[in-house]
Order: C-alpha cells, then sequence, then structure tokens
C-alpha cells in the first residue's frame, strides 16, 4: 500500500475526530484544578490524545499545560506545532460555530482552520521506516501568549532537530520580522491660557489608528484663530466647545504589519497639535512625535529604517495614544527586518524618545525567525510542496508571526493555500474537506521525508 493510499483510507475517522474537538469550546478561561487554561481547553487536549493512544501513539501529558504524542524511533525527533486552543467565537455566525458540522463538502466551526483541523490532520503515521521519531505538540495557548510552549522548554521539552507548524501559509513561511511593543510615557504641567485636557486614539499598537482626538481649553478670545491653526488638512475637523475646542483627526486603519497601506490618524493630530501655543515640554513632546513619526511608517526619522531582501522594510506604528492634562502614553509595534536584530533598532529607538524627555514605562519582544531558503528544512518543504500540488513554491517572509516563533527548528508550513481566502478568527470559519484531505496528504509526505 503507498502512503496516499494508507493516508486516504483515515480519511473519515480523521472528519469524526475533527468534529468532536470542534465541538469542544476550547477558548481560554480562568484557571481552575488541573486546567491552567481553563477546563473546556483541558478537556480538548484530553481529547487530542486519548485519539492519538488510540491510533497507537505514545502520549504524554505535560501537568495539563500541553501534550504530545509521539512514534517511530530513533535519537532525533521532528516535530509538528499545532494548537487546539481558539479565540472566541464572536459575532455574525450562521453555523454553530462550536458544532463541527459538515455540509456542502466543508466542515464548520470555530478552529476547523486554526488549528484544530490542520493539527489533527497531521495524526497520521505512515507506517514507513523512519530514522527519527516523530512529535505531534498539542499547544493550548498559542491564543493568548503561547504560555504553553514556554512551559515545554522550561521543563525540559525535547527540541526538534526540524519541524513545521500548520499554523500559516504556503508553500513555506522561513522568516518571520521581529515585532517590538514598546510604550512610553510624556509627563508635563500646563499653566498657560491654551491647554491639553484630554487625548485618546487608536485602539491597539498593531492596529493604524483610524481616529485620534484632543480636547483645548483656551480663551474665548482665541478659539476661532486657533480651530483655522489645526485645521490644517482635510482630515482634520475642530468643533467649538464651551471651554474651547475638540480636534478630531480621521486616518486609514490598517493591521501594523502593514502601516504603508493606512494614514495615521495620531500622526495627523500631533501636527495639528504643533501648531498651538502650548507650554514646554508637551509642545516639545507634540513636535518630536510630528517630526520624528508622523504618518511615516518606516522609522526613517528616528533613524532605524532597516531593510533586507528577504523581509523588506522595517515597519513602525504609532498605535494608541491616552492621556489627560498631566501626561500621555503612546503605544508602539515595530518590526525589524530578518537579517538585524534587537540591538540593530532598539537602542536607537529608545535613546531617540528618552533625549525627546519620553520615560519608557514597558516593552515587549519578539525575536525574529530566519531559516535561509537554501537549509534543509525549507527545501525539503519547498519540494514536498511542488511535488504534491505542482504549483510554484517560493519561500515567503512575513510581518506577523506565527507559532514557530515558540519552538527552535520550526517554520510554518500551510495550511492556507495561496490565493485562499483567510478565514481564521471569522464568522462561519470552515475548512473544505477536500483541502483538508490536501493539507494531510502533504503533511504525510513531509513527514515522511524529514524523518526518514
Amino acid at each position: 500500500m503507498t502512503l496516499k493510499e494508507a493516508v486516504e483510507l483515515q480519511k473519515e475517522p480523521l472528519l469524526q475526530s475533527l468534529a468532536e474537538s470542534i465541538r469542544i469550546r476550547s477558548v481560554q478561561e480562568p484557571p481552575a484544578d488541573g486546567a491552567p487554561y481553563g477546563p473546556n481547553v483541558r478537556k480538548c487536549l484530553d481529547h487530542a490524545l486519548a485519539v492519538s493512544k488510540g491510533l497507537g501513539f505514545r502520549t504524554t501529558d505535560l501537568d495539563h499545560q500541553m501534550g504530545w504524542c509521539e512514534f517511530g524511533e530513533g535519537d532525533e525527533m521532528i516535530a509538528v506545532l499545532g494548537h487546539l486552543d481558539v479565540v472566541p467565537e464572536g459575532e455574525g455566525w450562521t453555523f454553530d460555530p462550536f458544532g463541527g458540522e459538515i455540509r456542502d463538502g466543508k466542515i464548520f466551526g470555530r478552529g476547523s482552520m486554526d488549528d484544530k483541523g490542520p493539527t489533527m490532520a497531521a495524526l497520521r503515521d505512515s507506517g514507513l521506516p523512519l530514522k527519527r521519531r516523530i512529535r505531534i505538540l498539542f499547544g493550548t495557548n498559542e491564543e493568548t501568549g503561547s504560555n504553553d510552549m514556554k512551559y515545554y522548554k522550561s521543563h525540559g521539552g525535547e527540541l526538534p532537530v526540524m519541524g513545521f507548524t500548520p499554523d500559516g501559509e504556503y508553500p513555506v513561511i522561513n522568516g518571520e520580522k521581529g515585532i517590538i511593543n514598546v510604550n512610553y510615557e510624556a509627563d508635563y504641567t500646563q499653566t498657560g491660557d491654551v491647554r491639553l485636557t484630554k487625548i485618546s486614539g487608536g485602539s491597539a499598537p498593531n492596529v493604524v489608528p483610524a481616529s485620534a482626538r484632543a480636547e483645548i481649553t483656551c480663551p474665548d478670545d482665541m478659539k476661532p484663530q486657533l480651530m483655522v491653526l489645526a485645521a490644517g488638512c482635510d482630515r482634520i475637523t475642530c468643533t467649538e466647545t464651551a471651554d474651547g475646542f475638540e480636534i478630531l483627526a480621521t486616518g486609514v486603519s490598517a493591521h501594523g504589519a502593514f502601516p504603508e497601506l493606512g494614514i495615521n490618524a495620531i500622526g495627523l493630530l500631533m501636527d495639528a497639535l504643533g501648531t498651538l501655543p502650548l507650554d514646554e515640554p508637551l509642545l516639545g513632546f507634540v513636535h518630536f512625535l510630528s517630526d520624528h513619526v508622523g504618518l511615516e511608517s518606516d522609522g526613517t526619522s528616528l533613524g532605524i529604517a532597516l531593510s533586507d531582501e528577504p523581509s523588506g522594510k522595517l515597519t513602525f506604528n504609532l498605535g494608541t495614544i491616552q492621556g489627560d492634562e498631566t501626561s500621555f502614553l503612546i503605544r508602539i509595534n515595530y518590526r525589524y527586518p530578518v537579517t538585524f536584530t534587537y540591538d540593530d533598532c532598539a537602542p536607537i529607538c529608545d535613546a531617540a524618545f528618552l533625549n525627546a524627555g519620553f520615560l519608557k514605562v514597558n516593552e515587549t519582544h519578539k525575536a525574529c525567525l530566519y531559516l535561509p531558503e537554501d537549509c534543509e528544512l525549507v527545501q525539503t518543504l519547498l519540494h514536498v510542496y511542488a511535488d504534491e500540488t505542482g504549483l510554484p513554491a517560493i519561500p515567503k517572509s512575513i510581518g506577523g508571526g506565527t507559532y514557530a516563533k515558540a519552538i527552535p527548528n520550526v517554520v510554518a508550513f500551510g495550511p492556507i493555500f495561496p490565493g485562499d481566502e483567510v478565514r481564521e478568527h471569522k464568522p462561519d470559519e470552515f475548512m473544505e474537506i477536500d483541502r483538508l484531505m490536501e493539507n494531510v496528504h502533504i503533511f504525510a509526505e513531509a513527514l515522511y521525508r524529514l524523518a526518514r
């Protein structure tokens, strides 16, 4: 029996086990006894381990943080990194989000695409002789921090020599930019006639803000002139209030990985505020943001405009601002190219803000991921994809991040094919059964070639 024939025979058991998994609402909840990410996430992990054991695999539950199944022999291990937790269902569904319903050649439900379907698709033993063990890692906290994999690594979890996560795109994502989220605070006092009393804008650091507003108090006789000064472009609207006026900046939202596709409303607002006779040091903070960030999306004026061939330019997004008459806090998301490091940009950015009087109050960093195109793992996966689909196989780098960053020597490989709709996190999430089986065949062949 060929590998393809063996895989196809397992279609119905796969669909059954996937539907059972989808019916478990494995959204993170408050921890409970024996359930660090909530009872339903624990239940979903238990289900995956039970299915694996039923298939004859060796299974391990690591303190209910995550688990794995394993087959084959050998000193070295190949890993598939999947996750069983899902985002909340949200609104707008026409199907039961946790029904696992099969209709019109599709299986519907939260997790069908991200990431229960692809994870269950990897649960196939080819039965062919292998030189390396294959381990399927069942993550339980990918959507809310990847603490599961931090626990795995800190508690002696074996690291693979190579592996992939079916939680991205084909052909292969071999590069993921480093991501830095940093918060800076500006503190000030105001004693003049023209004062900023409230400022707000944006929803998250990784989203280009579509709107931002500021409330200004000033004497009545100054309102007309100041409102004319502030309303310097058609994206700025000034509205008179009892004590002064409000400035509203209207931008264009975009994902923080592609800020060049948006128009940053906070940058527009800084330009408007910079025309007003505000007190120092507030005016200095405003001018700094206007001159060194503004509507830029690549960090040029901050001196961090890095770029490389695999992943393109550094992207920079001033995502939110929140403040009052004494201080404001900004949250920034920037992503550096894959052949650079944190030290190539973060110290320069920090120095620019600190020299302007800002205080750095918080930072998180996810290092970039990059495996050269000519490495064994990337080449093997590219050849598998090309052989199985007949499509061009060119690796890609992305500005976002996948689960591959959680474990070394892993890249994102599938399940989304070029040109297919991205359906994860949306209402009526589904996966076509034909696409699911295409993934099964690709994963089986990839694991065989990596482990043989």
